[in-house]
């Protein structure tokens, strides 16, 4: 009975550290699940997940502010509009737009050359009509002033040689350097001539030398 007494006891006491051990390794906290949580969400994916995400929003507003820029041009250049009907249901590429829109620009390079030189064209005719005007205000004036110089001093047939030679001296440099192909040549030839021939020293050397020669016939 004492041996018996004993190996309970004994039974009794590992049974207790039985429980004891498996108590305490209970509530130790189970480490290797808990790592691999962590592990499926890591910092590091994460962050590559984000910038993707902004790589991809930016890439997306880089296509839509190139495909905003394509519809303004479309919309711009005149030449973009669609003027067939079989092919109006078709887009545009961005070659044939961009091919356009230089074609567009040079055209427009072309027309502000041209305006230019218009312009200044039409400030020398400007400059022509003035000296006119003030040759012609000078001439009103003298008249005003001495209404009844020289008159019926001079025969009709003198004054006429006078003027047929002041015009046929004109017409010399007017057949030389007016053309009259169209209305456009002769209009800026003619302006051109007026201010280069009919300058106020040009005039006054031809009506000189054409009353030396008058009065060389008459006396």
């Amino acid at each position: 009975p004492a041996l018996f007494m004993e190996n309970a006891r004994k039974g009794s006491i590992v049974s207790r550290a039985n429980s004891i051990g498996s108590t305490s390794a209970s509530s130790v906290p189970n480490t290797d699940d808990e790592d691999s949580d962590c592990a499926q969400e890591s910092p590091k994916e994460t962050y590559k997940d984000q910038r993707r995400r902004a790589h991809t929003q930016a890439e997306q507003k880089r296509r839509d502010a190139i495909k905003k820029g394509y519809n303004d041009l479309q919309a711009i250049v005149p030449t973009c509009e669609q003027q067939d009907f079989s092919i109006s249901s078709q887009k545009l590429s961005k070659a044939i737009v961009l091919q356009k829109t230089i074609d567009y620009i040079q055209f427009l390079h072309k027309e502000k050359k041209k305006q230019e030189e218009e312009v200044s064209t039409l400030r020398k005719d400007v400059m022509a009509l003035k000296i006119m005007k003030v040759n012609y205000e000078q001439i009103v004036k003298a008249h005003q002033n001495n209404p009844n110089e020289g008159k019926n001093q001079i025969s009709d047939e003198v004054k006429f040689n006078v003027f047929q030679g002041i015009m046929d001296s004109l017409f010399q440099s007017f057949n030389a350097s007016v053309s009259v192909t169209s209305f456009q040549e002769l209009s800026a030839c003619v302006f051109s001539w007026i201010e280069e021939h009919c300058k106020p020293q040009t005039l006054r050397d031809v009506v000189i030398g054409v009353l030396h020669k008058v009065k060389s016939q008459l006396y």
